[in-house]
């Protein structure tokens, strides 16, 4: 088995987010992976107007899910639901979807669709760029507030400005449709609260809760590692 992890939005390198999970499960003997998300910056394009999408997310982590026929699981964080959706359609490979504090979209819908039309007070958008991003001194209170001292310091060198454009972008596939899912609600998590988490999750195959803040996988890694290795893959 292998775990594919899928970071949410307005962040970069994803394997500095997941690596207390990813750790834990490598002492355990499962490999994992971070695709690198181009609408976040992180493969040499720039962010923003004319710059890359979700296409170009999606085709990122497709093109790591198509390189194994290992089992695989894939963790999708946020807004990572939305890539997940269609990155992991039709993948024989693909045995399982976790999605944590996620989105499960239908063909058709987007990230927007998820929202009450109003900007995120802890988000700021530049119009005239293209881009959007978390305000950095929100950043803790909003997200990390159960994390450690350490985790909390060092976040905020990891997040990104990600190309706007992706908000809008419709899914061609829900991947949720024909792949088992498990979604893991986070009690504790003032970014995207549990009760909204509760009404996304209604689409997945099961549900589990966790009093835990928007990232799991930093503050209870080990609560996370187990929920991943009790899933069937």
């Amino acid at each position: 088995m292998r775990v594919v992890f899928v970071h949410g939005a307005c962040v970069q390198n994803g394997s500095w987010w997941w690596h207390r999970t990813a750790a834990l499960l490598a002492d355990k003997g499962v490999p994992s992976v971070s695709p690198a998300l181009p609408s976040c910056g992180e493969t040499g394009a720039a962010a923003g107007t004319g710059g890359p999408g979700l296409a170009e997310d999606v085709a990122a982590v497709r093109q790591i899910l198509q390189d194994s026929d290992e089992p695989t699981i894939v963790v999708a964080h946020s807004y990572g639901g939305i890539v997940t959706a269609e990155a992991a359609a039709g993948i024989p490979a693909v045995r399982h979807l976790l999605l944590i504090s996620s989105y499960l979209p239908e063909i058709g819908q987007s990230l927007s669709d998820f929202s009450d039309g109003k900007p995120s007070p802890f988000l700021t958008v530049d119009p005239e760029a293209g881009t959007f991003g978390v305000r950095p001194e929100l950043l803790t209170a909003t997200f990390l507030q159960d994390c450690d001292a350490a985790v909390q310091a060092q976040a905020v060198a990891h997040l990104a400005r990600q190309s706007v454009q992706v908000t809008a972008q419709p899914v061609s596939a829900a991947a949720w449709h024909d792949i088992p899912s498990t979604y893991l609600v986070c009690a504790a998590d003032k970014g995207t609260p549990a009760p909204l988490q509760r009404e996304f999750a209604r689409r997945a195959g099961s549900v589990t809760e966790l009093d835990a803040g928007h990232h799991p996988f930093l503050s209870q890694p080990t609560s996370v590692r187990d929920l991943l290795l009790d899933l069937p893959a």
